[in-house]
């Protein structure tokens, strides 16, 4: 690996996962974490997977920890803008510098023991050695995708969460409920606790099953903790307490139940980590999550919204009523390939005047024009397959009784909402790089 510079790294990790793509196995990671001395082992590590919401829950915990004066690490993905954005301690993100610092260890890690890391196993094993370094007193992981195989299931965990179960990466985890829960719950660990979120009853059987096989002691989501209200009264009853009239810094009904998980899990915590109730609502009420039903713009009304499965488009439409009130909704459309895109046009349509449909700065973007076919029955529809183009169209004709909602793909939502922000704070970005992982 020869880089220099931020910019070049960039660039020899994308070419990396153009060039290698997804391969699910742990032992490359394991080697390398070996390698440089099981950094993953040094903090505690609360590991979350699910269909959606993981990275809402991953953000509001994260929030209530740094809250409570802990500078807890973060782990997500993808990123919407920076790459950078993956990897927070505290309140911070990881400078460039450091990425490159990293990013040699690891490489050094990896030639050594002759293998060759995936992009997001690098960036993995690139968040867990950065950790360690900088001596985090606990550190939220999200997974990717899956979590049998996903490269962060090398750790052994304080806590193990699963948010909920739906459909999304058939491909990859199965066609049925049963096979997907079987990929989420292979991130439970021998004797260690987990909090699970709302989930259908197939899942429920299959994550339970693996629980007792692990005598994973489990708190349910509607038996062991449930909440109520809106997002702007929301309350809960856990098995360590109650919380009342809280407002959540994200919006919609389906962060209700990410609220809920969040707090069980703070609660699940409690023996270890001193977050004291009034922390909870603090964090809860100012997590911010960009790109989830995020009010780009009130004059006008732009909302991004990173929707790219059924289930995260069935949310959308629920919350969108209350942010947009009595305007019209026109929408920018992009979406993968590989999603079951007919499914989330046909949820979305009758809550929309128009739409135009575009490409997502992905290599695995669905056709628009294909896309559009499945629209034009519906709403009046048009093409452009450059997506800064349409939203710069669309925004300059937009009026005062209507509203402009960009959604179908993280990775449009991302390149849309760097555009926008470009504008004004002038952000430092890393031009012509495309967005990676799966979504």
């Amino acid at each position: 690996m020869v880089a220099a510079t931020y910019p070049e790294l960039l660039d020899w990790l994308y070419t990396l996962e153009a060039r290698k793509g997804m391969d699910f196995k742990l032992e490359r990671v394991a080697a390398v974490l070996e390698e440089l001395g099981h950094p993953e082992r040094k903090y505690p590590v609360v590991h979350i997977a699910g269909t959606n919401g993981k990275g809402s829950v991953a953000a509001m915990l994260h929030a209530v920890a740094c809250g409570a004066g802990l500078d807890a690490g973060l782990y997500t993905s993808p990123h919407l803008v920076r790459f950078t954005e993956r990897i927070q301690v505290g309140k911070k993100e990881i400078a460039p510098e450091e990425v490159v610092d990293g990013a040699r260890e690891v490489h050094r890690a990896a030639t050594l023991r002759g293998v060759e890391l995936t992009f997001f196993e690098f960036a993995t094993v690139l968040a867990f050695q950065y950790f360690a370094q900088r001596k985090v007193p606990l550190a939220v992981v999200e997974t990717g995708l899956g979590g049998r195989l996903d490269a962060t299931n090398v750790v052994w965990p304080e806590l193990c969460i699963i948010t909920n179960v739906g459909f999304d990466h058939q491909e990859f985890l199965g066609n049925s409920l049963t096979s997907i829960a079987a990929e989420k719950a292979g991130i439970l660990k021998h004797g260690v606790p987990a909090v699970v979120g709302p989930v259908p009853t197939e899942a429920k059987v299959v994550i339970a099953a693996r629980a007792r096989m692990q005598s994973a002691p489990v708190w349910w989501a509607g038996n062991d903790f449930n909440w109520w209200g809106n997002d702007g009264d929301w309350s809960f009853r856990g098995p360590m307490g109650e919380l009342h009239h809280v407002r959540l810094g994200l919006r919609g009904s389906h962060q209700c139940e990410n609220a809920a998980v969040a707090v069980a899990a703070i609660q699940a915590l409690s023996s270890r980590f001193d977050l004291a109730p009034e922390t909870w609502r603090t964090g809860l009420a100012h997590v911010r999550w960009p790109g989830r039903l995020e009010v780009l713009s009130g004059d006008p009304l732009v909302i991004l919204d990173g929707a790219h499965n059924v289930d995260g488009v069935r949310a959308l439409v629920t919350a969108l009523p209350q942010i947009v009130g009595g305007r019209r909704v026109r929408v920018l459309f992009g979406v993968m390939a590989d999603k079951d895109w007919a499914a989330m046009i046909d949820l979305l349509a009758p809550h929309v005047e128009s739409v135009t449909v575009t490409r997502t700065p992905s290599r695995r973007s669905a056709e628009p024009a294909s896309v559009a076919r499945r629209w034009c029955t519906r709403v009046a529809t048009e093409v452009d397959d450059d997506p800064r183009r349409a939203f710069e169209r669309i925004l300059h004709a937009l009026r005062g009784d209507e509203a402009l909602l960009v959604t179908g793909s993280l990775f449009l939502v991302g390149q849309i909402r760097a555009e926008f922000l470009a504008r004004e704070t002038k952000e430092d970005r890393h031009p012509g790089i495309p967005r990676v992982d799966v979504l």
